[in-house]
């Protein structure tokens, strides 16, 4: 099976495994056709005396100054070089591949204007991984992502840098190895190259692909944890969330009856005095089902996103090049922002969860430790969950809502997006780390409810705990602990279905 750039749809799932080399990418014969069309297109209005954006004049205030044929390819390069000001630590590498994938698919489509020999590079260059260096900060979020593509792209010319086993090289330097040649651009084809949305895209692509296996985590830490509280079912039944029928809400019921399946310690409470529990652990197909809900939406608008063409102008005819603003972030950054807040609510809840574990109620020992007074037992982990909550609650402002006017003003509402979804990805990082420690609560916690048994999947994820992290019977070093669970998360350990 093979990805064909510009003509199959790209999704979420694709653009994933094609960065990590288990699905192929091709160019077809019908997309270099759709390229070569569209570079027709451009030579000609190029070399008119209309007026056209970007092809023949300045950029942003000075869009009203003409630029003679001959000054062309000093223009578009010096696009790229006035406009890689990023700053910060570079990203991870994988962002600036699906950055790269996300590209060539948008320029593939035929409305760009570039040449098919500049798309081929960039193609091989993900091929061979060959991947350009891009610092994390400088983007505004229109023109699109200036900055992190303008450094994304300089290595064509020569200039930049690219990573080489995790060292950072020049471009003159690896180019050379590869027997490859500097491109000088021509026109239309830097904008091309640096307008568009593709920072952002590659930060929600990872952030999608990490929320949606810690939104199923999550269930699964919930359902652990309500075994070891021995909360009740009750609020699970089908027939109570038919009737207010959120898709998220009934997908996470459905999955905590899955998860309490057959569980012998649910059965052997079912007649006890409790009238309802506490709402982290009742109104988790509300709490986890709203999350959800953000999930499904920002999905639905990343892959119509991967799938659009975003630089400026957009070609269209050989006389017909509109200046539009399909590079402006905001129809994801809005719903980026709508999923941090949905990711943070998971640690907040969770947090919640690990402290009615600590309560020592209902058969469970205070500070789930029967050793209480010479041994804090699980006091202290409960402060590092409500300190990552605090942390992501403070990183939930969207940037979205603010915007500054650059460019003299001719760029005066941009979309901060950028920023946005790398606030996303931090809160889900700290959502990993919450999620570990509730996972060793409820792992503890289940100790106490011997003999009874759990269900299937509860009983297979409490033994992969216990297989790494042992029952604490004394108080201990439990950063290691702690560490190693962080890591099985980050590693996708666990069994979720």
């Amino acid at each position: 099976m093979e990805f064909k750039y510009g003509i199959d749809e790209l999704t979420v799932d694709k653009a994933l495994a094609i960065s990590n080399d288990s699905l192929s990418a091709i160019i077809t014969k019908e997309a270099k056709e759709k390229v070569n069309n569209c570079r027709d297109k451009v030579i000609k209005i190029a070399k008119s005396n209309k007026a056209v954006y970007g092809i023949n004049t300045g950029f942003g205030p000075l869009c009203d100054v003409q630029i003679t044929p001959e000054e062309t390819s000093k223009l578009q390069e010096n696009l790229l070089i006035t406009h890689a000001v990023g700053v910060g630590e570079p990203i991870d590498k994988k962002l600036s591949k699906i950055m790269m994938i996300c590209k060539v698919h948008a320029l593939c489509q035929g409305f760009s204007g570039i040449r098919l020999e500049v798309i081929e590079r960039i193609i091989y260059c993900i091929d061979n991984d060959i991947l350009p260096v891009v610092p994390e900060q400088g983007s505004v979020g229109a023109s699109g992502d200036l900055a992190p593509l303008s450094h994304l792209f300089l290595p064509l010319l020569g200039e930049g840098e690219f990573w080489v086993n995790n060292v950072i090289v020049s471009a003159k330097e690896v180019l050379k190895k590869h027997n490859l040649k500097p491109f000088k651009l021509e026109a239309k084809e830097g904008l091309a190259l640096i307008n568009g949305t593709q920072f952002i895209l590659a930060h929600t692509i990872i952030g999608l692909d990490k929320m949606n296996y810690l939104l199923n985590l999550a269930d699964v830490s919930g359902a652990m944890s309500l075994e070891g509280f021995q909360g009740s079912e009750a609020p699970f039944k089908e027939i109570l969330h038919k009737i207010r029928p959120f898709k998220g809400n009934i997908e996470v019921a459905k999955r905590m009856r899955m998860l309490l399946e057959n569980s012998q310690n649910m059965k052997n409470h079912f007649e006890c005095e409790r009238v309802q529990d506490p709402y982290s652990m009742r109104c988790i197909p509300q709490v986890h089902g709203a999350s959800r809900n953000a999930y499904y939406h920002l999905n639905e608008l990343a892959e119509i996103e991967m799938n659009a063409v975003t630089d400026n102008p957009i070609v269209l005819s050989e006389t017909e090049a509109i200046s539009g603003g399909n590079f402006h972030g905001q129809p994801l950054a809005m719903a980026i922002d709508y999923c941090s807040l949905a990711s943070s609510e998971l640690g907040n809840i969770a947090d919640r969860r690990c402290y009615l574990l600590l309560e020592g109620k209902y058969g469970l020992p205070r500070l789930l430790t029967e050793a209480g007074g010479l041994n804090s037992g699980f006091m202290i982990p409960q402060y590092t969950t409500a300190a990552l909550v605090t942390e992501n609650k403070s990183l939930c402002f969207p940037p979205s809502a603010d915007s500054i006017p650059t460019s003299l003003g001719q760029e005066d509402h941009v979309s901060m997006g950028s920023i946005s979804g790398r606030q996303f990805n931090q809160i889900l990082g700290n959502i990993e780390k919450i999620l570990a420690i509730e996972l060793m609560y409820a792992a503890q916690a289940l100790e106490f409810r011997r003999p009874n048994a759990f269900s299937e999947i509860i009983e297979e994820n409490f033994t992969i705990i216990r297989n790494n992290v042992p029952k604490l019977e004394e108080d201990r070093i439990l950063k290691d602990d702690i560490n190693t669970l962080i890591s099985m998360v980050k590693n996708r350990a666990f069994r979720i279905n």
